[in-house]
């Protein structure tokens, strides 16, 4: 089977690319500080386009159509949307686990793309 990297695929990676590195620098990094805030900011954008961006990603499932990796993409925006209200009412510790928790499903989805004749397994290979 050969994967092959569409231009959905292509804003993807591209969005992805810069959410991981800010996100693993976030975690590092002291929190509520003004750049917490700027790259917090740059990272929901990137976000919040990798997740749109895979709905036009149809390449898991033979006949094109949505799959389950597009509950996560769902979630994803989702829970951008909760952690932004919470952080905006001042619960931190509600923000910090919806934020933890997309960082998680965003290790999973990495490794679920590394899978055989997935794209970026093929590009590694």
């Amino acid at each position: 089977m050969s994967a092959e990297l569409t231009i959905s695929g292509a804003i993807h990676l591209a969005a992805v690319v810069p959410a991981v590195v800010i996100g693993v620098v976030q975690l590092a990094s002291k929190k509520g500080t003004p750049r917490h805030t700027l790259l917090g900011r740059i990272w929901v954008a990137s976000m919040i386009v990798v997740a749109v961006s895979s709905f036009w990603i149809m390449q898991l499932r033979k006949d094109g159509g949505f799959s389950v990796i597009h509950l996560l993409s769902l979630w994803v925006l989702i829970c951008m949307a909760c952690a932004i209200w919470f952080i905006r009412r001042g619960n931190v510790r509600a923000h910090q686990r919806f934020m933890v928790g997309v960082m998680l499903g965003v290790a999973g989805a990495g490794i679920g793309a590394l899978m055989p004749g997935r794209f970026l397994a093929q590009l590694f290979s």
